[in-house]
């Protein structure tokens, strides 16, 4: 066997190990997602894309706590820095609730959360989660305490999410939440990281990617997701995913996919099936 298709074989077959490694299941607190990455005993050669989704994660991972900022491009993952973690990924607007952090002020940027945060409160926090036997759990039970203290999103803000992620327009998503478009834009900065047109697109990438997830061709898919065409969408794909459609979907992982999906009870919060 010529060792390119060897190297091809061994590639493929590391991929479909780690779609295996990844899980996931609905969290408790509405909307999010709780998921797990389980690194393999050889580290991985390759880094891994994580795709905008409008979403912010908080990430238990190598003893420490770190959260995800909302992404404007795909973010890359270097392979030494792909080690197994835990993590809760909310659904857009939560996070800077949660965290008291402004979406905008961590846009396409990964922090400690030692770093936005009182020491002694993040210590006490990455103790208890480290001592805990279910990591991802652990967090998912600070999340649900700490939302208890905070309350919940803005309904408006919320209302503007959901009215984007169905593929409303921004025009008429601001007019049934009650908002003029400055304030839709500030609100959207400090609950999204980004303005509501950005919003739009990204949740929109994310409709088209899991309608192709199931099996239907790129030009259906992208007019159902509010593309004008096909076109349209391979644009939005190299301009916030850095790839094209063929390169980010082969055969093989497009019928994959559609399999998990097919099976999976899973909701997403944005249409996202990401790992960090």
């Amino acid at each position: 066997m010529p060792q390119e298709q060897e190297q091809e074989q061994e590639q493929e077959q590391e991929k479909k190990q780690e779609r295996q490694r990844y899980r996931e299941r609905p969290s408790r607190l509405p909307g999010a997602v709780v998921w797990t990455w389980d690194a393999p005993d050889r580290p991985p050669r390759e880094p891994r894309s994580v795709l905008p989704d409008g979403c912010m994660d908080l990430i238990w991972t190598g003893g420490r706590i770190v959260v995800a900022g909302p992404d404007t491009h795909a973010f890359a993952v270097e392979p030494q820095n792909r080690v197994s973690c835990a993590a809760i990924r909310f659904a857009p607007g939560t996070a800077p609730v949660l965290l008291g952090v402004p979406a905008h002020e961590l846009r396409d940027h990964r922090a400690d959360l030692a770093d936005l945060w009182p020491s002694a409160a993040v210590r006490r926090l990455t103790d208890r989660i480290g001592r805990a036997p279910d990591p991802a759990a652990a967090l998912e039970r600070f999340a649900l305490d700490r939302i208890a203290d905070t309350g919940p999103p803005d309904p408006r803000t919320v209302a503007v999410a959901e009215g984007l992620r169905r593929g409303r327009s921004v025009a008429a998503t601001a007019a049934e939440a009650g908002l003029g478009a400055r304030q839709l834009h500030r609100r959207s900065l400090a609950a999204f990281g980004y303005g509501p047109k950005t919003l739009a697109r990204v949740l929109r990438l994310q409709r088209a990617l899991e309608l192709v997830r199931t099996g239907l061709p790129y030009a259906e898919a992208a007019w159902a997701a509010g593309c004008t065409d096909q076109a349209h969408l391979a644009r939005e794909m190299r301009d916030l995913a850095g790839t094209t459609l063929g390169a980010y979907f082969s055969a093989a992982e497009a019928a994959e996919a559609a399999e998990a999906a097919a099976n999976s009870e899973t909701p997403q919060p944005s249409g996202s099936s990401t790992t960090a």
